[in-house]
C-alpha cells in the first residue's frame, strides 16, 4: 500500500475549522448533571458553563490534547498518508498564548501544513471532553477559533494561493457558526473548478440553528458526512418526513447542486452498527466496533479522505475511514500510533 505521492500533491488536501485544544477527562454523573449536560453531546459553552473549564482541571486527572473536528480529520488523513509531510493544509485561528503555541507544535509533529490566523483580543479555543463509561460530552469555548477573518487571512494572497493548489476540501460543519463567507469562497472555488468540495453536519445543533448558512453551503457540497442522530435531525429541520437513514441519505443526495459533474455522494456512519448508508451505490459494510465518540467520527473521515486525494475507489475510502475509526477508538482523545497498518 505504500504507494509514492507524487510531490506535486503538497497541499491537495485543504481544512479550515476551529483549531480547539481538548481537555479530556473521565468525570462522573454528578459532573454532567451539575452543568446540564447530556452523556454523549456536542455543544457549544453558554455562561453556565463558565466554572465547568476550571471545576474539570481542579477535580479530574485531565489530559490535553489538539482537537477541533476539522483539523483532527486533517491530521488523520496526513497520518494515514505518511509521505510525503503536507500533503495537507489546515486554517484557524488562535491565540497568542501557550494552548496556541501546543497547536502549533502538534500540527508540526503531525506534517499538517497549518497556517493560523493569530489574534491577540481572544485567547485558544479549548473543548471539554467529559468522559463517563463510552460516553463523551464535548463542551467547545471557541474563543479565538470565533474570531476567523475572510479578508484578513482567507483573502490573502498567499493563502488563497494554498486554497487554490488544493484538489480536496474539506471543512466540518461547526465551521458554520464562525464564517460562513469564508466556507462559500472556498467551496465555489471547487465547484466552478471541478474539484471535491466535502461538508460534515457534525452536530444536531448545526442543523437546527445553523439552517440559513448550511443550505447557503448545500449546492457545492459534492460529500457529505454525518452520524445517525445527525442526519435525523438534518431530516426533521428539511421536512424530509421519513427517520429510515437510507431515505434520508438519498434525500440529501437529491437536494440542488452546482457541480452537475459530480453526483453528490452521503456518507453516514451509524454508531456501532458500523454500517455506512451510502449513495449511491449503496454499499454493505461488515460490521466493525466503530463507536461514535470523541475522535471516532473525524478519525473516520480523516482516513476517508486520505484515500479519496489519492484516488482511490469509494469502498477503500470507506474501509481507510473504518480502519482509522478503530483506532483512534481505542486511544485518548483523536490520537493515532506512530504508523498506520493499512493495505
Amino acid at each position: 500500500f505504500s504507494v509514492v505521492l507524487d510531490k506535486s500533491v503538497k497541499n491537495a488536501l485543504f481544512g479550515m475549522g476551529n483549531p480547539l485544544l481538548d481537555i479530556c477527562a473521565v468525570v462522573d454523573k454528578d459532573f454532567l448533571d451539575k452543568y446540564g449536560l447530556k452523556p454523549n453531546d456536542q455543544i457549544l459553552a453558554e455562561d453556565k458553563h463558565k466554572e465547568l473549564f476550571d471545576e474539570l482541571v481542579k477535580k479530574f486527572k485531565v489530559e490535553y490534547h489538539a482537537g477541533g473536528s476539522t483539523q483532527n480529520s486533517i491530521k488523520i488523513a496526513q497520518w494515514m498518508i505518511q509521505e510525503p509531510h503536507k500533503v495537507a493544509t489546515f486554517f484557524g485561528c488562535i491565540g497568542t498564548d501557550k494552548f496556541g503555541e501546543i497547536l502549533k507544535k502538534k500540527a508540526e509533529e503531525a506534517h499538517v501544513d497549518a497556517h493560523y490566523y493569530e489574534q491577540e483580543e481572544e485567547p485558544t479555543g479549548t473543548c471539554a471532553a467529559c468522559i463517563t463509561g463510552d460516553n463523551r460530552s464535548l463542551v467547545a469555548n471557541l474563543a479565538a477559533a470565533n474570531c476567523y477573518k475572510k479578508e484578513k487571512h482567507l483573502d490573502l494572497e498567499g493563502n488563497w494561493a494554498l486554497v487554490e493548489k488544493a484538489k480536496i476540501y474539506y471543512i466540518a460543519g461547526f465551521f458554520l457558526t464562525v464564517s460562513p463567507e469564508s466556507i462559500l469562497k472556498v467551496a465555489k472555488h471547487a465547484s466552478e473548478h471541478n474539484k471535491v468540495f466535502a461538508l460534515n453536519l457534525s452536530a444536531p445543533f448545526i442543523s437546527q440553528f445553523y439552517k440559513k448558512p448550511m443550505m447557503e453551503v448545500m449546492p457545492y457540497v459534492d460529500i457529505l458526512f454525518g452520524n445517525e442522530t445527525e442526519a435525523s435531525t438534518f431530516a426533521r429541520e428539511q421536512g424530509f418526513e421519513t427517520e429510515d437513514i437510507e431515505e434520508i441519505a438519498k434525500k440529501a443526495q437529491s437536494l440542488s447542486k452546482e457541480n452537475k459533474k459530480r453526483q453528490r455522494i452521503v456518507v453516514f456512519t451509524q454508531g456501532k452498527d458500523g454500517t455506512i448508508a451510502m449513495t449511491f451505490p449503496v454499499l454493505e459494510i461488515d460490521q466493525s466496533e466503530i463507536v461514535d465518540t470523541n475522535g471516532a467520527g473525524d478519525a473516520f473521515v480523516g482516513g476517508f479522505l486520505s484515500q479519496l486525494v489519492q484516488e482511490r475507489s469509494l469502498e477503500q475510502c470507506i474501509r481507510a475511514g473504518h480502519y482509522a475509526a478503530n483506532v483512534v477508538i481505542r486511544r485518548a482523545g483523536c490520537t493515532f500510533p506512530e504508523k498506520p497498518d493499512f493495505h
